[in-house]
């Protein structure tokens, strides 16, 4: 047998059904966890603020109901893992969950953000069982929310990535892998996990794909991070976070990322799906239609 179909054996794992909190479960990765959940048997818990199941991190109030009873809950924060405040809530989320009998936390994390790491650190609560999964930049990003919404109106997409390289990521592999990590028993218990795409691109490569797919031509514009900063205030988003994502964008894309991460084939047995794949997928679907 060889090291992959090992792999792919162990991560498929034999437990029964567990009932899984998803937080963020109208997100981009969270919304992708849930529906692979659920695919796989699993007893599902989609969490958000305006959702059936009422989940605000800003709300500790909120977590009981929605922990009670659950085997594992997968952990996005918003507005990210690295903002101000992120630690705290999560290593207080992290004990209410040992409290009531969690059995596994997975967290969402960001490859290579340094600001993440205290909120890493902060899952590993006395009793708790923790897996971090270090995620590369999301290709549904360019499809999805305000960069998506952005191209659509404008025809260029104007971000501080410069012509940096990145292994952007399907998040229906982030999903896959999570999936994989809560059936695997205690295998990634206290571990770590980078994962990526398989291609590095740069944010100008990645838009002239999208503008082939479409037939649609589309411009990239590198601005400096407080340049588009400042673009965010006019949005209204408040200062505070405002400057927490100048320091990330300015950090965060400096070229540290430019590598790939070999997380999806150690624990699926397969590569991770390709960034034309996904391309032409969400063309298909609209999702760059003005």
């Amino acid at each position: 047998m060889t090291t992959n179909e090992q792999n792919t054996q162990h991560t498929q794992g034999t437990q029964a059904p567990l009932t899984v909190l998803v937080t963020g479960a109208t997100g981009r990765v969270g919304s992708r966890v849930a529906e692979a959940a659920r695919a796989a048997g699993h007893e599902v818990r989609s969490a958000s603020r305006s959702g059936a199941v009422r989940f605000d991190w800003y709300d500790a109030s909120t977590w009981a109901d929605a922990l009670r009873g659950a085997d594992a809950a997968f952990l996005a924060y918003q507005p990210d893992v690295g903002a101000p405040g992120a630690a705290e809530a999560v290593g207080a989320f992290a004990r209410q969950a040992v409290d009531l009998g969690v059995r596994h936390l997975v967290l969402l994390s960001a490859r290579g953000e340094d600001q993440a790491h205290a909120t890493e650190d902060a899952l590993a609560v006395p009793g708790a069982r923790w897996t971090v999964v270090r995620a590369s930049w999301f290709a549904q990003n360019l499809s999805e929310g305000p960069l998506a919404d952005a191209m659509r109106e404008s025809g260029e997409l104007a971000f501080p990535g410069g012509e940096v390289l990145e292994p952007f990521i399907d998040v229906r592999d982030i999903a896959d892998v999570v999936l994989a990590v809560l059936g695997a028993g205690e295998r990634y218990d206290g571990r770590v996990l980078e994962v990526s795409g398989g291609r590095l691109l740069s944010f100008r490569d990645a838009v002239a794909e999208v503008s082939a797919a479409v037939g649609r031509e589309f411009g990239y514009v590198p601005v400096p991070a407080v340049e588009y900063g400042a673009a965010l205030r006019e949005f209204g988003v408040p200062d505070a976070e405002v400057e927490f994502l100048i320091e990330l964008f300015e950090t965060n894309l400096d070229g540290r990322n430019a590598h790939v991460s070999t997380g999806v084939q150690d624990i699926l047995g397969r590569a991770p799906r390709e960034f034309s794949a996904f391309v032409q997928e969400a063309a298909t679907a609209a999702a760059w239609k003005p």
